[in-house]
C-alpha cells in the first residue's frame, strides 16, 4: 500500500513537470550582473518584475537569472537593504535571453555599515563553510547563527566566555575554564567545527577560539548529514574566522576588566593591490587574565592573517593560518572539593600550589580554499587544512579527601582515620600532549530544473586523519597523610611532599599513555528540490561514511555506514516556512567487550519546527520540537577489577525537548536575543545493573532560557549611546557525573548588563557580569572520592573597552 502511494506520488510529480515544460516553450529569460560604485557584487540585492511573481536574488558574484517568463512589457525593479531602488522598462520576446547589468551608487563599506544598523543581531544566511546555498527561513532544519556584532557587544572574548547565552539549550560540559569549550545541547556533547572542519581529535579538544579572529558562529541543532562525516546526532557549532572583505578599513580594541585582566586586538583588512583582486586581513591580540581566585591566570596570544587572490572573475584562493598561545594555571586549578556538599567554602577560595609552573599551549591552524564558479548556477569548492596542537602541563586533583578512615585489619571494615575533615591530598599529574590533523573537503553547489521543479544540488567528499597522544601517566602527591593539607587552616607554602619533578627527557610519544587516532572517507549527495515557484522544498540527501578509530586502550575500530536524510519545508507565507526533519548519525566505538563485537553507535532525530521573519525581516522566531534515540553506546562494565577495562552496551538513550530562539530588531534602535529550551534526557533501556531505565542522563539542565536586550539611541542629542541587560536561567541541572550524591546543584540566575556610547570612529562599551553577586557554580559528585566537586564562577566584576575604527 506504501509503495503504491509513492508511484501515485512520482508519477503526480512527472505529470506536473510534464504540462509546465510544455507550458514554458517560446518563454523568455533575463541575466546579468549587479555590482556596486567600487566594483564589488551587490551580493543579496532583490530583482523582480513588478507585480508578477518572477523575482530572484543576486548571488555573492552579483549575479541574477529569471527564467520562463512570458512574453509581454515589465517593469524590472531592484531593491536591498540600504540602496536606492532602481527600475526600468524592459520588453521579454518569445526564447529571448536578456542581458542587463546594472551599477549601484552605493560602495559595499556604505551597504555593510547600513546593514549592521539595520539588524546587527540577526544573520540570513549561512557561511559559505556550511556548504548549504539556502536562506536560514528555508532550511529544514533549526540553525541559529551568532553575529559578530552580538560578540562586541557582549564583551565576548572567547568561545567559552557567555557564547551558549545566545542559543537555545546549550550549557557547557563542566566548563573547563578557559580551556576547552565543550558545549552540550539536546543532551549531548555537540562536534565542535572551524570553518566547515570537524576539529575534535580527542574529547578534550580543541582549545576554545579567541574572538579576535572570529567573525560569526553558527549553531546547527541535531545531525547533519551535510556536514558530519561522524559525530554525535546532537548537533554541531562551526566557528567562522574572519576574512577579507575588499573594504580598505582598520580596528583596535583596548579592553580592561576586574581581576588584572587586559588585552588589545587590532583588525586590518584591505587591498594589496590597486584592482583589489588581491586582498588581505590580519587579527593579533594580547591579553593577560587574572582571576577572582588567587595564584590563577590564563594568558593568551594570537596572530592571525588571510590573504584572497581573485584569480579572473569566476575562481579565488584564499591562504589562512590562526596562532594561538596560552600561558595559563594548571588544569583543574580552578576546582574545589568536600564532602559535606557544593559551595562549602568562600567563593574565592582556591586548592592551587603557587609556584607549580604555567601549563604552556602551541595551537597552529592553516587553511588553503580555492572556490571556481562555472557560472552563475554551478559552483566548485575545495579546501584543506592542517591543525597542529602542543600541550606542556599539569592537571591538579586530589588522590584523597577528608574525613577519610582505612581498613587496616583487612575485615573490611574502616577502624583508623587518617584524615580529618576539611584535609585534603593534593595531586598532580603531567598533561603533555601533541595532536596532528589533515582535512580536506571537495563539494559542489548546483542549481537546474526539470520543469517547474527546481533543483538546489551539493555533492561532495571529506577526507581526515587525526592523532592525538598525552601523558598524563606520571602523578605527584603534594601533601602527605602526616601533614595534609587543611580547607579550613591554607598553607601556600612549600607543600609537604615537595613539587613535582617529571619526566620530560623521554619522547612524549614513548611515554603516551593516551593514544587515540582516526582516519575517515565520505561522499554525500543532497537535493533540495522545489515546487509551486519554491513554496515547497523537499530534501532528500544520503552520506555513505568509512572510518576507523583506534586507542590505546581498546582494538581498532573501523565500520562503514550509510546515513539517510529527508527534510520537507513550506513557506506558508514568504516570511512563515514549516518544517520537518529526519536524520541520522553513526560513530564507530573503540572498546573491548567479554562476548561478542563491538557495534557503532547510531542515532536518528526526528525534528519538526516553524520558523517566521516579523517586519520585512528585521527580526526572526525559531520554535522546534525533536526526539532523538542513540543506540549501542557503551560504557564501562561495572564488572572491571583493578586493570581491566571492559567496556558494556549501555543500550538506549532518548533526549527529547522543545527549543524556542528570538533574535533581531523589535523597533529602531532596539535588539533582542531570547531563548528557551526544555530538555529531557534518559536511558530508554540499560544493560548495566547499576544504571536502570528510566535514569537521567548527566550533562544537561531541564530548563535553560536566556535573554540579551539591547537599546541604542537612535537621534537627538544622546544618538550614540546605548544600554544592554542580560539574564541566563537554568533549572534542573544535571551533573556530569552518574553518580548525583545527596545534594542536587541548585537553580542558576544571572544577570549582566552594561552601557556604551559610539560617535564618529570611537566606540566605548563597559559590561558589568553577575550584577547580583550571587555565589554561581558548577561541578558534580564523584563516588569513588566520596567527595563533591565545584567550579565559583567570578563574583559582580566589569570590562571596559573603548574601539577606534579607521
Amino acid at each position: 500500500m506504501k509503495i503504491a502511494h509513492v508511484q501515485k506520488f512520482l508519477c503526480s510529480l512527472l505529470l506536473l513537470s510534464t504540462i509546465s515544460v510544455i507550458g514554458q516553450q517560446g518563454n523568455g529569460k533575463i541575466n546579468g550582473k549587479i555590482s556596486l560604485s567600487d566594483n564589488t557584487p551587490a551580493e543579496s540585492v532583490a530583482i523582480a518584475l513588478k507585480d508578477t511573481k518572477y523575482s530572484t536574488n543576486a548571488n555573492h558574484n552579483g549575479q541574477y537569472e529569471i527564467k520562463n517568463i512570458k512574453p509581454g512589457n515589465y517593469t524590472l525593479v531592484i531593491n536591498g537593504i540600504g540602496i536606492k531602488s532602481i527600475s526600468e522598462n524592459i520588453t521579454i520576446r518569445n526564447n529571448q535571453t536578456l542581458l542587463k547589468n546594472f551599477k549601484l551608487t552605493e560602495s559595499k563599506e556604505e551597504l555593510n555599515e547600513v546593514i549592521v544598523k539595520r539588524n546587527k543581531y540577526k544573520q540570513d544566511k549561512p557561511s559559505l563553510s556550511l556548504r548549504l546555498n539556502t536562506p536560514v527561513l528555508e532550511i529544514p532544519q533549526n540553525v541559529q547563527i551568532i553575529s559578530g556584532q552580538t560578540l562586541k557587544d557582549q564583551q565576548i572574548t572567547s568561545m567559552s566566555d557567555g557564547v551558549i547565552r545566545n542559543v537555545s539549550g546549550a550549557v557547557r560540559l563542566e566548563h573547563w575554564g578557559d580551556l576547552y569549550t565543550n558545549i552540550t545541547m539536546r543532551g549531548s556533547q555537540i562536534q565542535a567545527f572551524r570553518n566547515g572542519f570537524n576539529v575534535v581529535s580527542s574529547f578534550w579538544g580543541p582549545l576554545t577560539e579567541d574572538m579576535s579572529f572570529v567573525d560569526h558562529i553558527e549553531f546547527v541543532k541535531g545531525p547533519a548529514g551535510f556536514m558530519l562525516s561522524s559525530g554525535d546526532p546532537s548537533g554541531l557549532y562551526n566557528v567562522v574566522t574572519k576574512k577579507p572583505t575588499g573594504i580598505t578599513k582598520g580596528e583596535v580594541n583596548l579592553m580592561g576588566g576586574s581581576f588584572d585582566f587586559y588585552r588589545a586586538s587590532i583588525d586590518l583588512d584591505g587591498k594589496l593591490d590597486k584592482k583589489g583582486k588581491l586582498l588581505y586581513r590580519f587579527n593579533a591580540m594580547g591579553q593577560n587574565k587574572g582571576s577572582h581566585r588567587s595564584f590563577e591566570q590564563n594568558d593568551r596570544y594570537v596572530i592571525a592573517p588571510v590573504i584572497s587572490y581573485q584569480l579572473d572573475d569566476k575562481t579565488k584562493i584564499t591562504a589562512e593560518y590562526n596562532y594561538q598561545r596560552a600561558n595559563m594555571t594548571e588544569v583543574g586549578s580552578y576546582y574545589v572539593f568536600g564532602k559535606d556538599g557544593y559551595a562549602t567554602t568562600p567563593r574565592n577560595f582556591t586548592m592551587t600550589q603557587p609556584g607549580l609552573p604555567d601549563t604552556k599551549i602551541n595551537d597552529h591552524s592553516a587553511y588553503f580554499l580555492f572556490e571556481h564558479n562555472f557560472n552563475s548556477k554551478w559552483k566548485l569548492t575545495a579546501q584543506t587544512s592542517y591543525f597542529k596542537y602542543m600541550q606542556q602541563g599539569y592537571s591538579s586533583w586530589p588522590a584523597a579527601v577528608g574525613p577519610l578512615s582505612i581498613d587496616t585489619n583487612n575485615d573490611n571494615i574502616p577502624d583508623t582515620q587518617v584524615l580529618d575533615s576539611g584535609e585534603i591530598i593534593r595531586g598532580v599529574s603531567i598533561w603533555d600532549a601533541d595532536s596532528n590533523m589533515y582535512l580536506g573537503q571537495l563539494f559542489v553547489n548546483g542549481k537546474f530544473n526539470t520543469g517547474s521543479v527546481t533543483h538546489k544540488v551539493l555533492g561532495g567528499i571529506d577526507l581526515g586523519s587525526k592523532d592525538y597522544m598525552a601523558d598524563w601517566g606520571q602523578s605527584h602527591a603534594l601533601d602527605t597523610f602526616e601533614d595534609p593539607f587543611n580547607v579550613n587552616n591554607p598553607d601556600y607554602g612549600t607543600p609537604a611532599n615537595g613539587m613535582p619533578n617529571f619526566d620530560r627527557e623521554t619522547p612524549l610519544k614513548e611515554r603516551a599513555g593516551g593514544l587515540y587516532g582516526s582516519e575517515y572517507a565520505a561522499g554525500y549527495i543532497q537535493d533540495e528540490m522545489g515546487f509551486f515557484e519554491n513554496k515547497i522544498r523537499l530534501t532528500l540527501a544520503a552520506r555513505y561514511t568509512w572510518i576507523n578509530q583506534t586507542s590505546s586502550y581498546s582494538a581498532p575500530a573501523s565500520d562503514s555506514h550509510i546515513t539517510p536524510r529527508a527534510g520537507l519545508s513550506i513557506s506558508l507565507t514568504p516570511n512563515t516556512a514549516i518544517y520537518g526533519l529526519y536524520d541520522q548519525a553513526f560513530t564507530p566505538q573503540a572498546g573491548i567487550v567479554r562476548e561478542g563485537s563491538v557495534k557503532p553507535l547510531t542515532g536518528n532525530n526526528v525534528e519538526f519546527g516553524i520558523k517566521r521573519d516579523w517586519f520585512d525581516g528585521a527580526w526572526s522566531t525559531t520554535f522546534s520540537a525533536y526526539s532523538i534515540l542513540k543506540k549501542n553506546e557503551l560504557t564501562a562494565d561495572p564488572a572491571n577489577t583493578p586493570g581491566q577495562n571492559f567496556s558494556v552496551v549501555l543500550g538506549e538513550k532518548r533526549a527529547r525537548g522543545i527549543e524556542v530562539d528570538l533574535r533581531g530588531k523589535i523597533v529602531e534602535g532596539l535588539n533582542l536575543i531570547a531563548n528557551y529550551a526544555f530538555t529531557e534526557s534518559t536511558v530508554k533501556s540499560s544493560n548495566v545493573p547499576s544504571i536502570v531505565a528510566g535514569s537521567t542522563v548527566p550533562g544537561f539542565a531541564k530548563h535553560t532560557a536566556n535573554a540579551w536586550l539591547n537599546y541604542t539611541v537612535v537621534n537627538g542629542k544622546l544618538k550614540g549611546l546605548g544600554a544592554s541587560i542580560g539574564v541566563t536561567y537554568l533549572a534542573g541541572r544535571q551533573t556530569d557525573t552518574w553518580s548525583v550524591g545527596l545534594e542536587k546543584l541548585p537553580n542558576y540566575f544571572k544577570m549582566d548588563g552594561g552601557l556604551s556610547y559610539e560617535t564618529g570612529k570611537l566606540k566605548f562599551t563597559a559590561n558589568m557580569f553577575n550584577i547580583l553577586d550571587k555565589y554561581l557554580y558548577s561541578g558534580s559528585y564523584y563516588a569513588w572520592l566520596g567527595a563533591y566537586y565545584w567550579q565559583s564562577e567570578a563574583p559582580r566584576n566589569i570590562r571596559v573597552g573603548v574601539t577606534y575604527k579607521f
